[in-house]
């Protein structure tokens, strides 16, 4: 992505009321390029770390821990568990996502968490994770783009995770999602886009971006049976609590 592509991301962004926009790592270019993001863009804050698709790649994570103090960084991610598709390399994406926790307890910035078909070993490293942060927020991260059902949802917040819902919800079949939407609290809820992927209906199967958070509000809602605007204060509201400084909603162009 260039300067000019990412400015008119922005642009859309703002015209859509989304003035401030977390930009998520996972890679080491993707995270070089949220944090440059955030140099060249006001409002863009930068989320970094390694992903599970870098377990057993043995990521530069001295730089990165170098990188989490450097201004306009809010948290550390997107990190996690994913055996849908890489079962096989389970132990090493657990010692991955150790590292990165670690990184967050040292930090005490929170933690942005991937977690698919991995439910046991997610809660496992995140029940010793919380015992040990301490990050001025009080609020240790989130699990973002849930995909889980309401228990799993549930068993999270027991340890103090916010729970973030994606364009999936908009998604005809995801009513299982919709269903475990219904039982996270105000205090606990965040939503996003997860752009580039998983665009919301009406622009599902097109490249997502921040602009269309608007249709993950509205349509959470109406599952919640609350005014929109009623939604997107409290979702922001949480967003600036859960990073500790103004930032709305959304994601960048690092981002999954």
């Amino acid at each position: 992505m260039d300067a000019k592509e990412l400015d008119a991301i922005v642009e859309r962004a703002h015209e859509q009321a989304v003035t401030e926009i977390v930009a998520i790592g996972g890679t080491e270019r993707a995270n070089r390029l949220a944090l440059e993001a955030t140099r060249t863009h006001a409002g863009v804050h930068a989320v970094l770390g390694f992903d599970r698709d870098e377990a057993g790649r043995e990521p530069d994570i001295p730089a990165l821990r170098t990188m989490l103090s450097e201004p306009g960084v809010v948290g550390v991610g997107e990190t996690g568990l994913d055996y849908h598709y890489s079962a096989d390399t389970a132990a090493a994406q657990c010692a991955l996502m150790e590292r990165m926790l670690d990184a967050a307890c040292d930090s005490g910035l929170p933690v942005v968490v991937h977690t698919r078909d991995a439910e046991a070993d997610t809660l496992s490293l995140l029940r010793n994770f919380t015992k040990r942060w301490q990050g001025e927020s009080g609020l240790p991260g989130v699990i973002h783009c849930f995909t889980g059902d309401a228990a799993f949802a549930r068993a999270l917040m027991d340890l103090g995770m916010m729970i973030s819902f994606s364009g999936i919800i908009t998604f005809k079949k995801a009513d299982a999602l919709r269903e475990a939407l219904k039982v996270v609290p105000d205090d606990l809820l965040l939503i996003e886009t997860d752009a580039p992927y998983l665009a919301p209906v009406p622009y599902r199967g097109k490249r997502n971006e921040p602009a269309y958070v608007r249709y993950v509000g509205e349509a959470a809602a109406a599952v919640r049976a609350c005014p929109a605007d009623q939604l997107a204060n409290i979702t922001s509201t949480n967003a600036h609590r859960l990073f500790h400084r103004r930032v709305e909603v959304g994601t960048g162009p690092g981002a999954e």
